[in-house]
């Protein structure tokens, strides 16, 4: 509370009964509301009597109820914030006539009417924040003839329609109208814009050229949305521009082959989504939303059992009938298959439809190389060359004879392999083509002069990545730039949508591919690329098909749950630093348990994490992390559900760096 000259001028309280339900019909809820006893109409009568009052802030406190016309006595007030409370029914149209109003927050409430239409009547109006409410009806058009707004957020409701020209709200600097139901092109936005939320709405036609003049703009979200249309390269090259995410749409089209990128730019998210009827929308508004995403897990969950009982009736009918090619191995020697799949299999691998359109363009194609251009590329495979020795051999780098750079990984072969059979395996891994996997561009299988069945080593011919792997850039010590939260979080998400594409973006999936912090590398943009996957399909021997009851389906799963607990480890090492790598298998339960605190993560985590990231947007990665090295595999989450929390988490990032630009 603040007085000034022996009167209350601003009243602020903040409380611990935030809303945490899905629903309010207009009834005090024990624990969770004020008793049932408390009369708004009371409550506010009491409050105009305080008639000097310039800001009032009543945060969580379990006021519930309708918010009475008699709002309006509190004439004089600049600031209100209601937020996060149990407050139903329309929003008084008597607020139009309180003309001091800079500042109107009604975020997280139950409010159940028509969005209003008034706005315009506040003419010091600077911040509106309506967002996690149920309000409905077109977007009110007086909202663009409210000159003085910098931040206009109405996300997380039912808002329908077309949208106005945004343009004339020239000190506009944050938009938000995400989660709601508007069905029209996109407007024209105020060039000043710095953050705009549009996800998860019906908009459609083409990106409009004019956001290309948007060089104030930092955060861009379309996603999940009905775009078409090519993506204006120029957005990419916005100067501003650190994230920019346009996926699930039916955008169309590549971008150029030589692409300019914005100094700033952090993260884009460009996959299509053109093969799918409707875009799936996804929710997240605290407590009351547990059951929204609680239903799309589950619905999830179902795709997923689904797919495996699928690949579990593939891999009985062909592990069952055999291959009659006569230069296979013996059935014993193919059950050491690392996959358990056999010829056939390998052979008809294919893409999934949607994974199939993903990050193959501008790549070149794979093709095979002689054991002498490798040579000459490397002087004889010097020991000068060596890049790194580990579980899968040597890594080299190369030359190639037109001057381009690579690196070549030797992998000895324990496994007696046919030729055929090892080609195919290689055309499988050369099917592995995504944004975020380093480039596999091409193979050479060394025979050693042996016969068919005898491959000494095979070489794996990748693009070089020049700057340095993620690890390097997770602390004050490390030799490379120390990446901040932001940036963490991007090459987190990129190597997340690598894995969800290994695992589910071509059939057969590759698993278990020993994830850890030095596999992933950075290019000089800064773009993540996950090395050394799919390795284990040449590398590793494995049980008999159906030995003791567990085929390759259950051995996928095992793979798949290993993959997302190293993935966890990943995200732990990105928290508290490279350090953590050192005793990973050492760590207990309580020791992460404690950044669930502040005082806790204040001892734990990296003190540039601290710095830069927001608390909201760790608790999230903290939690989600949690899930991931949980003891009981059941338990860990999956890579959607991973990729939809880490994706939450820069959005309140990105919220939280535009609170702190204003």
């Amino acid at each position: 509370m603040t007085c000034q000259d022996n009167v209350v001028t601003e009243l602020r309280m903040v409380g611990d009964k935030p809303a945490m339900v899905n629903s309010f019909v207009g009834f005090a809820i024990t624990s969770q509301t004020l008793s049932g006893n408390f009369s708004m109409d009371s409550f506010v009568t009491t409050l105009a009597r305080l008639t000097s009052l310039r800001v009032l802030s009543l945060v969580s406190l379990g006021i519930w109820g309708a918010l009475p016309d008699k709002i309006h006595r509190l004439s004089t007030l600049e600031y209100l914030d209601l937020s996060s409370n149990y407050l139903f029914g329309s929003i008084p149209p008597k607020i139009s006539t309180m003309v001091k109003l800079q500042t109107l927050n009604l975020d997280d409430n139950f409010f159940n009417d028509t969005i209003p239409d008034w706005f315009d009547s506040l003419s010091n109006l600077t911040i509106l924040s309506l967002r996690n409410n149920q309000l409905k009806g077109p977007f009110p058009s007086s909202i663009q003839r409210v000159a003085s707004l910098t931040d206009l957020i109405l996300s997380g409701n039912d808002i329908s329609g077309k949208l106005p020209n945004l343009d004339r709200l020239s000190k506009l600097n944050m938009l938000d109208l995400s989660e709601n139901s508007l069905d029209s092109d996109l407007p024209s936005m105020p060039k000043g814009l710095v953050m705009a939320f549009l996800s998860n709405n019906s908009l459609s036609g083409q990106i409009p050229r004019q956001y290309s003049q948007l060089r104030q703009l930092q955060h861009f979200d379309m996603s999940f949305n009905e775009l078409s249309g090519k993506i204006p390269a120029s957005l990419l090259s916005l100067p501003s521009i650190t994230y920019l995410n346009l996926a699930s749409n039916m955008l169309s089209g590549s971008l150029p082959d030589y692409l300019t990128c914005g100094s700033k730019l952090q993260f884009v998210d460009h996959a299509e989504s053109s093969c799918m009827d409707a875009p799936v929308k996804r929710k997240h508004s605290g407590g009351r939303n547990t059951g929204v995403l609680a239903g799309v897990l589950a619905g999830i969950s179902v795709i997923i059992v689904l797919l495996s009982f699928g690949l579990v009736m593939v891999h009985k009918r062909y592990c069952s009938r055999g291959t009659p090619e006569q230069h296979l191995l013996p059935k014993a020697e193919q059950d050491k298959s690392v996959t358990g799949f056999s010829e056939e299999i390998l052979s008809s691998a294919r893409f999934v439809s949607e994974a199939a359109k993903l990050g193959i363009q501008g790549l070149p194609a794979c093709r095979s190389f002689t054991l002498e251009e490798l040579k000459e590329a490397t002087d004889n495979f010097n020991n000068s060359t060596i890049l790194g020795d580990g579980s899968y051999g040597k890594l080299y780098k190369g030359i190639l004879e037109n001057g381009t750079r690579v690196a070549i990984r030797c992998v000895p072969s324990s496994m007696k392999y046919s030729m055929r059979n090892l080609k195919l395996r290689m055309d499988l891994l050369a099917k592995l083509r995504h944004p975020h996997l380093v480039c596999l561009l091409g193979h050479c299988i060394d025979g050693g002069g042996q016969d068919d069945y005898r491959v000494k080593n095979v070489f794996l011919v990748y693009e070089y990545v020049s700057n340095g792997n993620f690890r390097a850039h997770l602390s004050e010590d490390s030799p490379g730039k120390v990446l901040n939260w932001s940036e963490r979080l991007a090459v987190l998400i990129s190597v997340a949508k690598a894995i969800q594409f290994l695992h589910t973006g071509v059939i057969p999936g590759f698993f278990n591919n020993r994830l850890k912090a030095n596999n992933i590398l950075l290019n000089e943009h800064g773009i993540a690329k996950l090395s050394d996957y799919g390795l284990s399909i040449i590398s590793e021997a494995s049980g008999n098909c159906g030995e003791n009851g567990e085929g390759p389906i259950s051995r996928q799963m095992e793979r798949l749950e290993d993959d997302v607990s190293s993935f966890g480890f990943i995200l732990l090492e990105s928290l508290v630093g490279p350090s953590v790598s050192a005793r990973r298998d050492k760590l207990v339960p309580n020791e992460l348990a404690s950044c669930n605190s502040q005082e806790g993560r204040q001892k734990s985590l990296n003190p540039i994490v601290l710095a830069t990231g927001s608390q909201e947007s760790l608790s999230v990665v903290i939690t989600i992390t949690n899930k991931c090295i949980c003891s009981e595999s059941w338990n860990r989450p999956s890579f959607e559900d991973i990729l939809w929390n880490l994706q939450y988490a820069v959005q309140v990032q990105a919220t939280a760096d535009g609170e702190q630009f204003r």
